[in-house]
């Protein structure tokens, strides 16, 4: 029986757009949260104790997105094509979540708000990685981090919205 040799490195032709989608995610994200991490605003927020350290962010958003866009790219290059085009569709929104929290959180300031967004991202995170594993395993288990760290941005943003509640009530009157 032959054996399969798989490929190291993903095709250009998902490779490619993968990384054009996920780049556009990060400088969206990066433009949302530019307008107010350097804000009186953001440094007047409480935040929770497990709240990172802020040079974390982005070291940990190059790692992730670097992933995406290779493992779905790599996923995208071995999966049928019916599960190839959920996968794109799953991929293009969990992107627009991602964006769709920067803005709301930071760009918006609807703290509030972007808790359940950063839910939906999570969930959206974790379908993402289900569907990469689906072609291989391993795959799966490579965006895994990403999963882990959206859930672990949801906390973090509810701990944000609870600690500063009254600090939203009070904006949302005037």
């Amino acid at each position: 029986m032959p054996t399969v040799r798989r490929r190291p490195l993903p095709r250009a032709r998902h490779l490619v757009p993968t990384s054009l989608a996920t780049l556009a995610c990060a400088i969206v994200g990066t433009r949302a949260t530019a307008v107010s991490v350097d804000s009186a605003w953001y440094e007047s927020l409480r935040k929770p104790s497990f709240q990172p350290p802020r040079a974390a962010f982005p070291l940990a958003w190059t790692a992730l997105y670097t992933d995406i866009a290779v493992v779905t790219a790599k996923a995208l290059d071995e999966l049928e094509p019916k599960e190839r085009r959920r996968l794109v569709i799953a991929l293009a929104a969990n992107l627009g979540l991602n964006a769709a929290w920067c803005w709301t959180f930071f760009a918006r300031r609807e703290i509030s708000l972007a808790v359940p967004v950063a839910a939906a991202l999570a969930v959206s995170s974790t379908d993402l990685a289900r569907r990469a594993g689906r072609a291989r395993p391993a795959l799966g288990l490579a965006l895994a981090p990403y999963a882990g760290w959206t859930t672990f941005a949801t906390a973090l943003s509810w701990a944000i919205a609870v600690l500063n509640l009254e600090e939203q009530q009070v904006a949302a009157r005037r």
